[in-house]
């Protein structure tokens, strides 16, 4: 099992420098984990790369239908009031102590390619390439 970020969903789904490590990733533990809001996060990059009509409405409608069924069932939620302590104890937002207090409920380490998040909680995060590398 793995705890994934939003970048690291979209690195998976959308095509681009990182799609093959993202893949190895997958291919090496099929079990992603999330917390919920990763959802929000990965339909704010699709509207992006449709605004910046890098993507059309019909494919970010195709991948946030496979982000749905890749994550079905295996989203964690994390209570608003433990999000506010996380974010406040590692002074991170609100969107990124999502993610590592989940990282801490379910005792893994979240991966990031954020650098800043990783610098501000590095017992809870890891880089995609550190991931491999242990996987």
């Amino acid at each position: 099992m793995v705890l994934i970020d939003t970048n690291i969903l979209a690195y998976l789904l959308i095509q681009g420098e990182q799609t093959d490590a993202a893949q190895r990733l997958r291919r090496s533990d099929a079990d992603w984990r999330s917390e919920a809001f990763i959802m929000v996060e990965f339909t704010n990059v699709l509207v992006g790369y449709t605004v910046a009509k890098r993507i059309t409405l019909a494919l970010a409608q195709n991948l946030l239908g496979k982000a749905d069924t890749l994550l079905d069932g295996k989203l964690g939620r994390i209570s608003h009031a433990q999000v506010l302590t996380t974010a406040a104890r590692h002074r991170v937002t609100a969107y990124d102590a999502h993610f590592l207090a989940l990282a801490e409920r379910l005792g893994l380490r979240l991966i990031t390619e954020d650098s800043k998040l990783r610098t501000a909680a590095p017992t809870l995060t890891q880089s995609l390439a550190e991931a491999l590398a242990a996987a």
